[in-house]
């Protein structure tokens, strides 16, 4: 699903990746973690399209993505979902119409969107906020309807930044069990975090960078193959 082959990023004198490789398996549910700096962001960065590598290959959903053009990246980027830390909700926008507008934006018909979204929100568990604004609503239901957005046309990826840096304990691991729902319907989820209590507790596979290397790769405790 997602190949690092020999990847690596540059800024200036700086190495924020070097000689990167790693494979994500189809169904992986994978933590990223390190410290500030260490180089996660600009993995992130890599498999969106935002930066280009200086040296390797790079293959997310089974393409090789290393050298797209300008025109080709929006195709890429519909494969894919994106949760952030601080929600990026559209304030002037309802829940409902928050979620919809994923789906706007590729064209759906009006009918296909009003049958998903609500089916979508009810999995989230938020379905009787369809019509609030994102001020009337909770941190963790903020994340809920982020989550919504990004898993609502399906993709083959989903990159969770900081998803629960801004929610309270108990929030973060309901949130966690929403992310793990979305791996189990078959969404390949990559997630980037500092809350190594959750890492510990989800028993998932662990990624770590450090300083632009790839030091540790396990599965559950499990070394896993680089």
């Amino acid at each position: 699903m997602i190949i690092f082959d020999n990847i690596t990023k540059r800024y200036g004198s700086k190495v924020a990746l070097e000689n990167a490789t790693i494979h994500i398996d189809k169904g992986d549910f994978v933590f990223l973690v390190g410290p500030s700096g260490a180089g996660k962001s600009t993995f992130i960065k890599m498999i969106l399209k935002e930066i280009e590598p200086d040296e390797g290959k790079l293959i997310v959903a089974g393409r090789d993505i290393t050298h797209l053009s300008n025109r080709e990246i929006p195709q890429l980027r519909r494969s894919l979902g994106v949760v952030f830390q601080d929600f990026r909700l559209l304030p002037n926008k309802t829940v409902f119409e928050n979620v919809a507008f994923a789906m706007e934006v590729l064209h759906h018909k009006p009918r296909v969107i009003k049958r998903q979204v609500p089916q979508v929100l009810e999995l989230m568990g938020i379905g009787e906020a369809a019509d609030k604004f994102p001020d009337e609503l909770s941190g963790g239901e903020q994340q809920r309807v982020a989550i919504a957005r990004a898993i609502i046309n399906n993709p083959k990826v989903l990159i969770a930044d900081e998803p629960t840096g801004n929610l309270d304990k108990d929030t973060a691991w309901e949130i966690m069990q929403l992310l793990n729902q979305v791996n189990l319907r078959g969404t390949t989820v990559v997630m980037v975090t500092h809350a190594f209590d959750i890492v510990e507790r989800m028993g998932k596979r662990e990624v770590e960078i450090e300083s632009g290397h790839i030091i540790r790769d396990t599965k559950g405790g499990i070394a896993a193959d680089v």
